[in-house]
């Protein structure tokens, strides 16, 4: 079988790619964990006020929690492993920490294809008769679907522990000009088994986000150009609406495809570590958790209001 082997170790790795692999991605895990702890917050407090919470807000709220999980996980791995490698490259500790990634990562994309799903079915205006069952049995089937999709992406996850890695330590580098030798540690990945895992684990919510987005882009776009012909004033709010939805799908889509190749990359140990190739992948596999939170901030009425009301109360607070 088909294997990649990469150096783990980080000794010659220089203080400036060591701060910018810690900062760039730390500031992008703080920044999803405020605006994903803010969504789950404004939905708790909504569900203990009145007793209950729409489908769309309760989907909404276990993807952000799911998401602060793993932003928490992202950060302790790439400090971890940055700050501490010979503890951090140990078998065990290795891949305890990959696969509570892979669950992490699986469980996040899973949710965030059933909201996707769930919002493509309750807007889109589609006539076909299986797509009207589903607009009335999907509510009761959201929770039954969140749940299963955990169980799945548990069931994957586990695997990665016995056929995937493998780190081992090499003690007989000879160190130049020197009479000594350093260990190095070297991780083994077996690429046939992983790429099986990964694309089980991650091919079907990739093609329902997919599918999905496409659906409801098609569908907002039409019902976008029947008000635009049918407009008689220069500016109408519904269009602008609308307008500003397919933006937003449109970024989601383009949020999730970045992450799915990045993760493939990173998982694989295609690149080097600290390497150039390496740190990118960091940075956009912490970016897009963030920085999907921030768009579903922004495209939700309700969520919207009331970040515009905290940042008022923060600035009468700080002005008194």
């Amino acid at each position: 079988m088909a294997k990649v082997t990469t150096d783990s170790t980080n000794d010659d790795i220089s203080e400036s790619v060591l701060l910018i692999t810690l900062i760039v991605p730390g500031i992008e895990c703080i920044t999803g964990m405020i605006g994903n702890g803010f969504i789950v917050a404004t939905n708790a407090i909504e569900w203990f006020q009145s007793k209950r919470l729409s489908t769309s807000d309760f989907t909404l709220m276990i993807l952000s929690c799911s998401r602060l999980l793993l932003q928490f996980w992202l950060m302790l791995e790439n400090t971890y492993s940055l700050l501490f490698p010979f503890s951090y490259n140990q078998n065990i500790v290795y891949k305890t920490f990959k696969v509570i990634f892979m669950f992490l990562n699986y469980s996040n994309l899973w949710f965030a294809a059933w909201l996707n799903v769930f919002y493509c079915i309750r807007i889109a205006n589609f006539t076909h008769p299986l797509f009207l069952r589903l607009k009335w049995r999907i509510t009761g089937l959201m929770p039954w679907l969140l749940c299963s999709s955990a169980f799945i992406s548990l069931c994957y996850s586990l695997p990665i522990s016995m056929d995937v890695y493998n780190v081992f330590v090499n003690s007989s580098i000879p160190v130049p000009s020197s009479n000594t030798t350093e260990n190095k540690f070297i991780t083994e990945t077996n690429v046939v088994n992983f790429a099986i895992m990964y694309h089980l684990g991650i091919f079907i919510p990739l093609i329902m986000f997919i599918f999905a987005a496409t659906l409801l882009i098609i569908s907002l776009k039409k019902h976008t150009l029947q008000m635009k012909n049918n407009a008689t004033g220069s500016r109408n709010p519904s269009m602008e609406a609308h307008m500003g939805a397919v933006k937003a799908i449109s970024s989601f889509l383009l949020f999730y495809v970045f992450n799915f190749v990045a993760l493939l990359l990173y998982m694989a140990n295609v690149f080097k570590n600290n390497s150039v190739g390496n740190i990118l992948c960091k940075i956009i596999i912490t970016a897009y958790p963030a920085g999907h939170s921030i768009l579903l901030i922004f495209s939700n009425p309700k969520l919207r209001r009331t970040w515009k009301k905290l940042q008022h109360n923060v600035r009468f607070h700080l002005k008194h």
